[in-house]
């Protein structure tokens, strides 16, 4: 049974590439968590030289205008308006910027200007992706290898001018926030400048990561190739499966020397497919090594040994060794100055969380009707309690006015109207930040769904059309008792089993199990959940429903946008989405027992009943409505939106995303990628609030057919080099694509 279970769950979600995302500080559009900070190159999360040279112009127009906004004529005149940390190509693309913007400003670099590219092998290969992207900085980019660039971005007399008059050549050590200044600190910890706004431009110089291993620190060991003319006949091992590991194996090779590459990886998943298919046309050739699933275990004067996967080691000769497994960003560099890291934790963080929760606490408590919580609101006449005797002086005849009352005295109803509103304000700002066909399309049928059919219709509508006395006679009669059956409070019908028109069961449960057989909402359950979701799932994914139908998607996707970064990544948190299938499997126990109860006889039925009591609504802490809809779908999904996501319920949780997923798995929809254009810069895995490894099926060019996937368009949309784009995979094995764009237009 076990061994099923493990199966199924590797079939359902668990087969799926579950990468981690890098460690970088938190922003939006270059802006930090600290007002007057900015970022931009490399840390923005695209190592593209076109996007960090326009980030730095970018960085000064936004800069620029906060400028503006904050003057205050008691800051000293000796204060620089710009520090800007870093003099690489986004740096100076930035100082270009606030030269003509008339910015009193001030550069620091720890090394020399153009470092980076200077740092760079001999004859290094360049390229400046995405080719159709006009840069709008005036720094100059040009040349297909590291010599031309460099001759290309020093050339110009305004150029040597900043870097003769505005480059300090200091290591700082951090900043720090004083008296509306920022205080810039060196590594004694001394104030060498002061500013009214910093841009870090300083890229991802941290240190080199360390393999671990003994003989790391022989002599032969390097982390960077500046002359691969100099290993000629050399026995060279190169570590790593990136860009610098390639380019690295590459020169070595056409410089004669006796290349092994070693690397942990089957495949290069952070590769441009240039270098992948020339390393690869070497290999085939017998001109070079190639050792995947493998790992350097140990480093001798004269041999290494490695050790494979699968647990077989062996012993190469060996003269030289190039670690080529990346930098350590400046992680110590952020923390000393304040600036928030995705992923990590401070002591405010945490306090914020616990004050959001406890926020939640109490609204979902007021909401729920009948709560410890309302009772106390009601028993201290607090609003919106305190309406009650307002609402007694309307009659039921008065139509619109007494529904409006009735409504003002419900908690739902402004729980509703709150909910409502965010997502519109909120879907507005959505679309403004990215205004493409699909986001447009998208966020206005979310808000239309929410608007009309899980506000408008259950509190407006259906009450009027009590009153009007459509459920009193023919047809109206049954359907008024058959779906909203009459009760003795507030509008004399239960009108919010309405919300079951657009939420399905399981996601509501409540017009299944409430109450009597309720025959019409059965079948509409049956047919939304059994028939129509499969349906659309089948043809567009799961994501045509959560990400353009549901209401837990809707505030997802627009007041939930800014944070979809801080979503978790990685294998442990992808287990966690299983607790859906829990809640499932629950939904359908209940579903059994509440079916039982109806059609067996009273004394069969009546321990059935007893335990669909006991786990629907019995002992109150312990019933599905207090855990499931409460605390899992109300107080954690929407007090963990500002720290882990919007999503948290909808990924881990839901009932129905969990029957979905399942339908899925059959889906025609897919992700699909240009493997050409991949870069491997981890942006779309980033920004998916479903924690879904997206570049590992981009860079490989296949499609994604991960199940969680619920159609935002934030991958697409964020991919630097448009590399993605939704699609059908047909039987027949061809790719239908979209006609609505995802992408900017």
């Amino acid at each position: 049974m076990i061994k099923q279970i493990k199966n199924y769950l590797h079939w359902l979600h668990l087969q799926w590439p579950a990468g981690l995302v890098e460690k970088l500080p938190l922003h939006e559009e270059g802006k930090t968590n600290i007002a007057g900070v900015w970022l931009s190159g490399d840390l923005t999360g695209i190592p593209l030289l076109k996007y960090s040279v326009d980030s730095g112009k970018k960085a000064i127009d936004s800069i620029s205008s906060y400028l503006n906004q904050v003057q205050d004529s008691s800051i000293s005149k000796e204060t620089y308006d710009l520090i800007i940390l870093g003099a690489g190509v986004s740096g100076l693309s930035a100082a270009l910027e606030a030269e003509s913007k008339g910015l009193n400003y001030k550069i620091f670099e720890s090394n020399r200007p153009f470092y980076t590219i200077h740092d760079f092998p001999k004859g290094k290969p360049i390229f400046l992706y995405p080719k159709e992207y006009q840069v709008e900085s005036k720094l100059a980019l040009a040349g297909d290898t590291k010599e031309e660039l460099l001759g290309n971005l020093v050339n110009g007399n305004e150029i040597q001018s900043i870097i003769k008059n505005k480059v300090h050549f200091k290591t700082v050590s951090n900043f720090r926030a004083s008296n509306k200044i920022f205080e810039i600190l060196d590594e004694s910890g001394k104030t060498i400048a002061s500013s009214k706004t910093v841009l870090i431009a300083i890229g991802k110089s941290g240190d080199f990561r360390k393999m671990g291993i003994p003989g790391e620190d022989l002599p032969k060991v390097f982390n960077r190739l500046h002359d691969p003319k100099e290993y000629a006949d050399k026995r060279v091992a190169v570590v790593g499966g990136g860009d610098s590991a390639l380019e690295s194996a590459i020169a070595l090779t056409k410089s004669n020397a006796k290349v092994s590459l070693i690397h942990r990886g089957d495949s290069f998943a952070k590769a441009k497919w240039e270098n992948i298919n020339e390393w690869e046309e070497m290999v085939a050739a017998n001109q070079a090594e190639f050792y995947p699933n493998s790992q350097v275990r140990e480093i001798k004067e004269n041999s290494i040994s490695i050790e494979s996967k699968d647990g077989r080691s062996q012993v190469l000769k060996n003269d030289i060794v190039f670690s080529m497994i990346g930098r350590n960003p400046p992680l110590g560099f952020f923390r000393k100055s304040g600036i928030a890291i995705q992923g990590e934790w401070s002591v405010s963080r945490f306090a914020t969380l616990a004050a959001v929760v406890l926020f939640c606490v109490g609204l979902y408590h007021w909401k729920m009707d009948g709560s410890w919580f309302s009772e106390l609101f009601k028993s201290n006449g607090l609003f919106p309690f305190s309406l009650e005797s307002w609402r007694a002086g309307f009659h039921p005849q008065q139509g619109i006015l007494y529904i409006l009352a009735t409504n003002l005295v419900s908690p739902s109803f402004y729980y509703t109207l709150v909910y409502t509103s965010l997502i519109g304000i909120f879907g507005i700002r959505r679309v403004v930040k990215r205004p493409t066909p699909y986001i447009k399309r998208q966020t206005l049928t979310l808000f239309l769904f929410q608007f009309f059919p899980l506000f408008v219709i259950p509190f407006f509508m259906l009450p009027m059309m009590g009153h009007w006395g459509v459920w009193d006679s023919g047809i109206g009669s049954w359907i008024g008792n058959e779906f909203f059956p009459k009760v003795d409070y507030g509008l004399g019908r239960e009108y919010w089993r309405a919300f079951g028109l657009i939420l399905a069961w399981p996601l509501f449960i409540w017009n299944v199990f409430s109450g009597g057989p309720m025959w019409g909402w059965l079948a509409v359950s049956f047919i939304q959940t059994f028939v129509i979701i499969p349906i659309i799932v089948w043809r567009w994914g799961k994501g045509a429903y959560c990400g353009w139908v549901c209401s837990c998607g809707a505030l997802a996707e627009t007041l939930g946008d800014d944070h979809r970064k801080k979503m978790p990544h990685g294998p442990g948190w992808n287990k966690l989405n299983i607790l859906g299938q829990v809640i499932l499997l629950l939904a359908f126990i209940l579903l059994i027992a509440r079916i039982g109860s109806w059609f067996l006889p009273g004394v069969v039925a009546m321990p059935l009943n007893y335990f669909f009591n006991a786990l629907l609504s019995g002992w109150f802490p312990l019933s599905y409505y207090y855990i499931v809809d409460v605390w899992l779908a109300g107080i954690l999904g929407v007090g963990l939106y500002f720290h882990f996501s919007g999503r948290t319920w909808c990924r881990f949780a839901c009932p129905l995303a969990a029957l979905m997923h399942i339908y899925a798995r059959f889906t025609e929809f897919r992700i699909f990628s240009d493997k050409k254009k991949c870069i491997s810069c981890n942006v779309c895995t980033s920004v998916c609030h479903q924690g879904i490894d997206i570049m590992s099926f981009a860079n490989k060019g296949l499609p994604m057919e991960d199940p969680e996937c619920v159609r935002c368009s934030a991958c697409v949309v964020n991919c630097p080099t448009d590399v993605l784009s939704f699609g059908r995979l047909e039987k027949d094995g061809q790719i239908v694509l979209d006609r609505v764009s995802a992408r900017l237009g």
